[in-house]
């Protein structure tokens, strides 16, 4: 896991989040669509700092979209803990972006520096920039020099594709409060799906099993009272899932815990 450093907008970005009692389960640990809804923020904080806030992008008809998420929680992270996320661009294609977030415990009382210690959770996002007409578009000229970051050389994260009967399914109907600002279901609420489904299956392992890792591909995007199914496949210590809207994918996982 990498250390701070610079980054496609210059230095790395970093915010504290303290894990609020509704942010964590029964368990008393902080649920895991928890940390992408940090992400998330703290990626889009960075973007304001440099100047690229939401109207800069509105002005342009421009907007990012989270194509994958491959995530990895290595250490239990308590409700009231506090957490320094930190932020940056590791690397880019034509059309994407790619940030690494990364999360440490912060101990009582210590000082505004980057805390010590390997990270206890990482995200790797993999944005997508797209017009008015949700087609991809080339990353903007704009961004001139801040758009240093290395190429990718690889292609946008993938979840293992499942084949077989599954090992179970859940029925989901799309709830109001699944919604984001722009009337798509967020894609941290698909994470609090799969790991309802887990647990409906009586498979917590795969839902709170430490370390635990997964990807998550985001094919299409689910609206207002959609009914989805999500179907999962569990095979050793490795799961696959799929969440479909009238047989057509929405979304594919896999992963693995303990």
């Amino acid at each position: 896991m990498s250390e701070p450093g610079e980054d496609l907008f210059g230095p790395a970005f970093a915010a504290d989040y303290r894990v609020r009692f509704d942010e964590a389960g029964p368990d008393g640990r902080v649920r895991t669509s928890t940390l992408l809804r940090y992400a998330q923020d703290v990626a889009w904080r960075h973007s304001e700092a440099r100047g690229f806030d939401r109207a800069w992008y509105a002005e342009r008809g421009l907007s990012w979209v989270v194509r994958s998420v491959g995530l990895e929680i290595v250490a239990p992270i308590g409700m009231g803990e506090t957490l320094r996320v930190t932020t940056r661009v590791i690397g880019h294609r034509r059309i994407w972006a790619r940030r690494l977030a990364e999360a440490r415990s912060l101990a009582a009382g210590e000082p505004a520096v980057e805390p010590g210690g390997p990270p206890v959770a990482r995200v790797v996002t993999d944005w997508v920039i797209l017009d008015l007409r949700g087609r991809p578009v080339r990353i903007p000229a704009d961004f001139g020099l801040d758009f240093a970051s290395p190429e990718v050389r690889d292609d946008i994260q993938r979840a293992e594709v499942p084949s077989g009967e599954p090992s179970s399914t859940l029925r989901i109907r799309v709830r109001p409060q699944d919604l984001d600002p722009v009337g798509h279901v967020n894609n941290a609420a698909y994470l609090d799906w799969l790991e309802e489904a887990h647990i409906a299956a009586g498979d917590r392992s795969a839902a709170d099993g430490l370390p635990r890792r997964a990807v998550i591909e985001y094919v299409t995007s689910a609206g207002p009272d959609d009914e989805l199914e999500v179907a999962r496949w569990r095979r050793g210590p490795a799961w696959q899932a799929r969440v479909t809207r009238a047989a057509t994918d929405v979304l594919r996982a896999s992963g693995t815990s303990g």
